[in-house]
């Protein structure tokens, strides 16, 4: 198959990637030779494909998706926190970096109703240990920490992203 111009619009293989991928890489010891048999290709012309893609934002990433009632973590929290906005950005990678935070990101605020405009994903076995782990997290922002909250999981949403008809 031929490959796309530099442009952001997917071309054929770069769809049939997408299609044998949408579900999560295949669990199988060479996932990457596995899509290309599929496709007529080789591995490495789907790992610079999906390179491509990442670089001009046709997909978003590549990585597991944990599900973390299955493994035994059910204390699961957003913390959301209140800090300047000049120092989001940087809070939120150092909040991220830790173990125990699965992402963190910006969020707008909606004053008066809502005033956190950093949310990072707390995971525990239990919410004892989440809130452990929350306090970590307040003392690493010290004084910048204006408010936060912990709103807990209550449930599973399915985590899926866009799907192409096949």
């Amino acid at each position: 198959m031929k490959s796309r111009a530099n442009n952001n619009r997917p071309n054929a293989l770069d769809r049939g990637i997408i299609r044998c991928t949408q579900a999560g890489l295949p669990l199988v010891p060479q996932p990457y030779q596995y899509i290309a048999d599929q496709l007529g290709t080789t591995a490495e012309q789907v790992m610079q494909r999906m390179r491509q893609m990442l670089e001009c934002g046709i997909i978003r990433r590549i990585g597991a998706v944990p599900n973390h009632y299955t493994l035994g973590f059910r204390g699961n929290g957003m913390s959301v926190w209140d800090v300047d906005d000049s120092l989001v950005a940087e809070y939120g990678r150092r909040i991220g970096e830790l173990e125990f935070v699965s992402h963190s990101y910006q969020r707008p605020r909606f004053l008066p109703e809502w005033r956190y405009n950093l949310f990072a994903m707390v995971h525990g076995r239990d919410r004892a240990e989440v809130m452990q782990k929350v306090e970590l997290i307040a003392a690493l922002l010290g004084k910048d920490n204006r408010a936060h909250e912990v709103l807990f999981s209550t449930r599973i949403l399915k985590k899926t992203g866009l799907r192409i008809d096949q």
